[in-house]
């Protein structure tokens, strides 16, 4: 099988996802923003691309703050030896401005799920499950016209949450862009 076609099929889902015909109403399922992220950790590098959707619902507001969240999809890839294909989908909540400024600072934490496809990154470092909880803090700003870039540092961790034996799991320090199409 070709190793580039689950990248491409998810590539022009992003896209597809990412810009909806804008109708009188969006659709609540249309993305609004499209994510690129790379980094390093344990030997491996990694990249994956993605789309997000803000939620609607903000929490604990105060003076020109409150805690909202977004979904992501994404699709990476890890190497360290072998190719290891990553699709994930992580809730994340962030602490942000109501009111943004011209540089609009945010932190952010989440725990969300990921199949990785083979589990074996080198010949002696693998994963006993395809399933891995992948959980990240991080933080970034806001900035551009509208708000529209976004620009952030993740450090990130993906284990099996000791479902199985070995639970090896990964780090990986990641710098992260968005653009927003809201």
């Amino acid at each position: 099988m070709n190793n580039k076609l689950p990248a491409a099929a998810f590539f022009a889902l992003c896209f597809m996802l990412a810009a909806p015909a804008r109708a009188q109403e969006p659709s609540p399922f249309a993305s609004d923003g499209v994510s690129f992220e790379a980094g390093s950790g344990n030997g491996a590098e990694m990249w994956r691309i993605g789309v997000t959707k803000k939620w609607q619902k903000r929490w604990l507001e105060t003076g020109n703050w409150h805690l909202g969240g977004y979904w992501e999809l994404q699709y990476g890839e890890w190497y360290g030896g072998n190719t290891i294909h990553d699709f994930g989908f992580t809730p994340v909540w962030r602490f942000q401005q109501t009111e943004r400024s011209r540089f609009s600072p945010y932190v952010e934490a989440a725990i969300g799920f990921h199949l990785i496809q083979p589990v074996r990154l080198t010949d002696t470092r693998g994963f006993s499950t395809a399933f891995q909880f992948g959980d990240h803090v991080g933080a970034g700003v806001r900035f551009g016209e509208r708000q529209k870039l976004d620009l952030g540092v993740r450090f990130q961790h993906l284990s099996n949450g000791g479902i199985k034996e070995p639970n090896n799991g990964i780090n990986f320090t990641q710098v992260r862009l968005v653009i927003n199409i809201d």
